[in-house]
């Protein structure tokens, strides 16, 4: 009797809701957010335009070759959903079990960190491959190495960094120096890494290997993520003269799943270091209302593409910030438009409805 395939243990609401977003049949009319799908290009990017890798192709080539191709697919920016799906099944036939579980745990780390799927699917989704991974015929060494990288992913998912790394060293893989477990064993250092030890050379040397596998990790939210609490940690803005990379980091995470988990932490770094805020009370009222350079020109466009000047409205919390980049560039953006009827009667009439900054915001752009 067949064995159950390793990505086949995961609940199959959260496979569903994976495949519907690979193939573009997501009901909700969207793909992950910041991920690419086959013959996507990055905004600004002079990529080749790539697809996926056809089950022809598999069965043409051996498993080591199919592997380095979903690596430099990666590499590339063109990551897109299913990948790491296939990267699984790839491991599990070559009898790598560990290698299996922690591939279909960044499935859906991808997949969490765009707000596809949820923390406690996540979770479920280890339980299950846990439970079935104990009971399936295999060597003792294969079931103990995929125990191990399957309970090292439940520690990590739970930010438990100091069980995360140990039982992830004991992993005994030949794995490339950008893979994904190499990624892990990063942040949990990052994540442990004290405020003190910061500016340190053990320190520097850590953030500097992190930067080195960045291209394969361009579109992921959570890369972006980690390394911005990094250089947050202990500091808000630099006073030494030399530039914070936090809010750098920040952005982009926010860029590459502005709908996900992560986004809203990083609106809050960038928040504490243009000096919104100095404490936890006003997070909401003001981080909350940020709005990266990115998102901005993204409803800007949409607005102008559909002749349509309440979409502006989106944009109306930031306009209402204390003076900020963010705010200053939206005020610039939406000066510009006044040369269409349409959107000048639009700010006139919001100036007269709107009151305090923003009111007096739209009154200057009306008149510009």
């Amino acid at each position: 009797m067949k064995q159950k395939s390793l990505i086949a243990w995961f609940a199959p609401a959260i496979l569903v809701t994976l495949c519907v977003t690979c193939t573009g049949a997501n009901p909700l009319g969207s793909k992950f957010p910041g991920s690419m799908l086959p013959g996507d290009k990055p905004l600004g990017s002079n990529s080749p335009t790539l697809t996926p890798v056809s089950a022809d192709a598999l069965a043409s080539v051996d498993i080591g070759t199919n592997l380095e191709r979903i690596a430099e697919i990666e590499r590339t920016g063109a990551y897109f959903p299913g990948l790491a799906l296939a990267e699984s099944e790839l491991r599990e036939k070559d009898g790598d079990y560990a290698g299996a579980a922690v591939a279909v745990y960044k499935e859906l780390s991808w997949a969490y960190g765009n707000g596809a799927v949820t923390r406690e699917q996540v979770d479920e989704g280890l339980q299950n491959a846990l439970a079935v991974l104990e009971s399936l015929a295999l060597t003792p060494v294969s079931r103990s190495a995929g125990v191990l990288a399957i309970r090292g992913c439940m520690a990590f998912a739970r930010e438990d960094w100091e069980t995360a790394e140990e039982l992830f060293s004991q992993l005994r893989l030949s794995e490339e120096p950008d893979s994904f477990l190499r990624w892990m064993l990063l942040v949990c250092s990052l994540e442990r890494e004290s405020a003190a030890a910061v500016q340190d050379d053990e320190g520097r040397a850590l953030r500097s290997a992190y930067g080195a596998i960045r291209a394969r990790y361009m579109l992921f939210p959570e890369y972006w993520y980690r390394a911005a609490r990094a250089y947050s940690r202990g500091q808000t803005a630099r006073s030494d003269g030399q530039l914070n990379m936090a809010p750098v980091y920040a952005e982009q995470c926010i860029n590459s799943g502005p709908q996900g988990p992560f986004a809203q932490d990083c609106r809050i770094i960038l928040g504490i270091h243009l000096g919104l805020s100095k404490g936890k009370d006003d997070r909401v009222t003001l981080h909350s209302d940020l709005r990266t350079k990115a998102e901005i020109e993204s409803v800007i466009q949409a607005s102008v593409s559909m002749n349509d000047p309440k979409k502006l409205k989106e944009l109306f919390p930031l306009m209402a910030l204390p003076d900020n980049p963010y705010t200053l560039y939206a005020l610039g953006a939406m000066q510009a438009l006044c040369s269409v009827p349409e959107f000048r009667a639009f700010f006139a009439e919001g100036a007269l409805k709107a009151d305090g900054r923003l009111g007096e915001r739209l009154n200057y752009i009306s008149r510009s």
